[in-house]
């Protein structure tokens, strides 16, 4: 069971740090005269609802449970976007994600499941 701080239908962006480790480095490893832009890229990732997050684990543990009860960070998340433009770093030097949310659900839950020593998936 899980109290969430957010709405179930609040969007977020979302980045899979292997996704970002990557995209990093094959930043690092790009041409420079690839790149259109000196100071900084956006690293889009996915973006994700508390209920978009809770029917994926629900695929692999069927009991489990929410339940929704904003506070005070529901305003917070309110004022950030909804999801990061990473067109120019496609562009640029092919930024791109590996991890959907199905298989970010199976790996985080894997690596909960390991940190408890316990059978958490189906």
């Amino acid at each position: 069971e899980y109290t969430c701080f957010l709405k179930e239908d609040t969007r977020l962006p979302f980045l899979f740090m292997p996704d970002a480790i990557r995209n990093t480095i094959e930043l690092m490893e790009s041409s420079r005269d690839r790149l259109s832009v000196s100071s900084a890229y956006n690293i889009g990732g996915i973006s994700v609802t508390p209920k978009e997050l809770y029917l994926g684990i629900r695929k692999h543990i069927p009991e489990f449970k929410i339940s929704y009860k904003p506070d005070f960070r529901q305003e917070i998340a309110e004022s950030w976007p909804g999801s990061v433009d990473d067109s120019i770093s496609e562009r640029d030097w092919g930024c791109s994600m590996q991890y959907n949310l199905d298989q970010i659900t199976w790996i985080m839950l894997e690596e909960v499941a390991r940190k408890f020593n316990r059978n958490l998936l189906l």
